[in-house]
């Protein structure tokens, strides 16, 4: 357990630090920082961390050689040049203690109809106790977290005797490609943590992902003749029926996997965006079809695609329109492998020791459908790669929210856990 008066003289300066992370925190959300949208944000990032005395490397997605590696994901719609990344570093003279990483996104998904939210999404309104805002949950109160986490060691006198490098990403959203980015740039350490909004729990699995697009052609006619051409959207819909039953099937193979047997349909389909047609009284000679579709740890990306693949041409030749006129499947974001964190690292034992002394009970362990960034760290790099973060509601929906009061207390969690993994000595 950490030391009790460490913990104590944490637990007061984050306390003493905390409506000023609240308003850190705000002024994350007020940036609309969309995909290829993230500049504004990251810049403002970049000031802020020079000013408390990091040595800031802000570069973008097009100064990495990410086309060189294997597990970089396609960027079809987005500009690897407007694509900023910024990494802080701390280094430690004569350093004692264990380096860390601690990465968090800042790109945020679409708000959608502004109208449906109750208060504006990029607002950041106060309430009971919650912040509402687009990329309030996911995950911008992860990064005030680990940003604020290192503040109140130093307000507490202290410092890390060990590297500390933190990163603020895009593209966790969509491929990955940002935290990878930060590897291929040299950057490393003994461990990562990604406070991703996990409740204070640490995340033991994740599935991987692929995003997909369909593409359909169809004969426009005039509406009245129908009959004589061919409908893209419908054919489009023939072939999102035949992905549903794929996932019903690759769900069952499921029940067999030793991390994911106790999972309810862990593998989520999702036909996303549809775009077709040209004209209300005319058959759609087109269609377009953005879908992503989940894999097991353990399945290999190429595999996962190539029975996508399969199951689309194994329902074109089903169609009399699409079995001479077969689609077409590209491959534009996500191809993302799935992780487990096995159990047993020592950063995962010094990070439960830090959320016990905190929480005042052991850390939970969660099993979750949807995607991250720590796969880079565990599978490809070679360290651990551990997920925790504060308590939210609302990813990719409406009405976003995360709770203050516990993004306190894992502020908190996540000092402690520094202190005992990094070392700590007097602030020099």
């Amino acid at each position: 357990m950490p030391d009790a008066n460490l913990l104590e003289r944490l637990r007061t300066a984050v306390a003493a630090n905390f409506a000023a992370e609240t308003e850190f925190l705000a002024e994350l959300v007020r940036f609309p920082s969309t995909r290829g949208n993230e500049a504004p944000l990251q810049d403002w990032m970049a000031r802020q961390l020079a000013a408390r005395g990091y040595q800031v490397d802000r570069f973008t997605l097009a100064d990495v050689p990410l086309e060189a590696h294997p597990k970089a994901s396609p960027m079809v719609e987005a500009d690897p040049a407007r694509s900023v990344q910024v990494v802080a570093t701390r280094r430690a003279a004569n350093p004692t203690g264990r380096s860390l990483i601690l990465q968090g996104h800042i790109d945020v998904v679409p708000e959608g109809p502004k109208e449906m939210w109750t208060h504006p999404p990029y607002a950041a309104v106060i309430r009971d106790g919650w912040m509402y805002g687009r990329g309030a949950h996911d995950m911008k109160s992860g990064v005030a977290a680990m940003v604020w986490a290192l503040d109140a060691l130093k307000t507490a006198g202290l410092e890390p005797a060990a590297d500390i490098h933190l990163q603020t990403v895009t593209e966790e959203e969509s491929t990955g490609n940002g935290a990878l980015a930060t590897l291929l740039r040299g950057y490393r350490a003994e461990a990562a943590l990604i406070p991703e909004p996990t409740g204070g729990t640490i995340t033991r699995a994740h599935t991987g992902t692929l995003w997909f697009r369909i593409a359909v052609r169809g004969v426009p006619v005039h509406v009245a003749v129908a009959q004589s051409g061919s409908n893209a959207i419908l054919s489009a819909y023939h072939l999102i029926q035949a992905l549903q039953e794929h996932t019903r099937r690759i769900n069952a193979a499921a029940k067999d996997h030793p991390w994911y047997q106790g999972i309810e349909a862990p593998l989520k389909f999702n036909p996303g965006i549809i775009r077709g047609g040209d004209w209300a009284s005319s058959t759609p000679a087109w269609c377009e079809v953005d879908c992503r579709i989940g894999l097991l740890p353990g399945t290999e990306v190429a595999e996962a695609q190539a029975a996508v693949e399969r199951v689309v041409a194994d329902a074109a030749k089903g169609d009399d329109f699409l079995a001479n006129n077969p689609p077409s499947v590209s491959w534009h974001g996500f191809l993302a492998d799935g992780y487990v964190l096995e159990p047993g690292s020592e950063a995962e034992a010094v990070l439960a020791r830090a959320h016990e002394a905190v929480w005042g009970e052991a850390m939970p362990a969660r099993i979750t459908t949807a995607v991250n960034d720590t796969r880079f760290y565990g599978l490809y790099f070679g360290m651990p790669g551990l997920c925790y973060g504060p308590r939210g509601e609302g990813a990719h929906a409406f009405d976003e929210r995360t709770e203050l009061a516990h993004l306190q207390k894992t502020t908190l969690a996540i000092a402690a856990f520094v202190a005992e993994w990094c070392g700590v000595r007097p602030a020099g």
